[in-house]
């Protein structure tokens, strides 16, 4: 089960591993829908500036000093974009290893990701950093038909190939790819457990 696969992970900062890197969580919201498990991914709205503008990602952000631990920082960013309290009335279900970009595009930082279990009703009620909200079912992104890849044109060059996930007109690429390519082998995991 991935609840069991989570709790083997960590779920505290290292102090040296983050050393000159801001720091940032995310939260994978999930909820159950009939037989299956839903993901919350967001679009991020397009702004001048923004390394990740317009990117499909999860919610979350960056630490701010009154977050009491790394969860706290993702349930703090998941109310302020979505409206969803993962804390409130959700349940943490553990900690995937943190990440942090690969683009020299991309700020230093180094992103904790925390998986959430929430109520069948959560309901995201996007805020002004925030496109769309969608929910996709967990089965969504493991079916093969999903992998993907996402051109990245730079001006002047050839264009880059990154591995993606697409599903329902959204394509899923870099940081977040990453991210849910390593919850998406413990679910899977987990569902061979099960005998799914």
């Amino acid at each position: 089960m991935v609840r069991r696969a989570l709790a083997a992970l960590p779920t505290v900062w290292p102090p040296d591993a983050a050393a000159g890197l801001s720091r940032a969580a995310v939260a994978l919201l999930l909820r159950p829908a009939g037989a299956d498990v839903e993901l919350l991914l967001i679009r991020r709205a397009e702004r001048e500036g923004d390394p990740w503008s317009g990117h499909m990602a999860l919610p979350g952000g960056r630490a701010q000093a009154g977050d009491a631990d790394p969860p706290a920082t993702a349930a703090r960013e998941t109310r302020e974009e979505v409206g969803i309290d993962p804390a409130g009335g959700g349940e943490l279900l553990g900690a995937l290893e943190p990440l942090w970009p690969r683009s020299a595009r991309a700020p230093g930082i180094l992103v904790y990701p925390f998986v959430f279990a929430v109520p069948a009703d959560a309901e995201p009620v996007p805020n002004h950093e925030v496109d769309a909200a969608v929910w996709i079912p967990v089965p969504e992104l493991l079916h093969p038909g999903a992998v993907t890849e996402h051109l990245y044109e730079i001006e002047g060059a050839d264009p880059m190939r990154f591995p993606a996930l697409g599903t329902r007109g959204y394509v899923i690429w870099g940081l977040t790819h990453r991210i849910l390519s390593d919850f998406l082998a413990l679910y899977a995991a987990g569902d061979r457990e099960r005998g799914g």
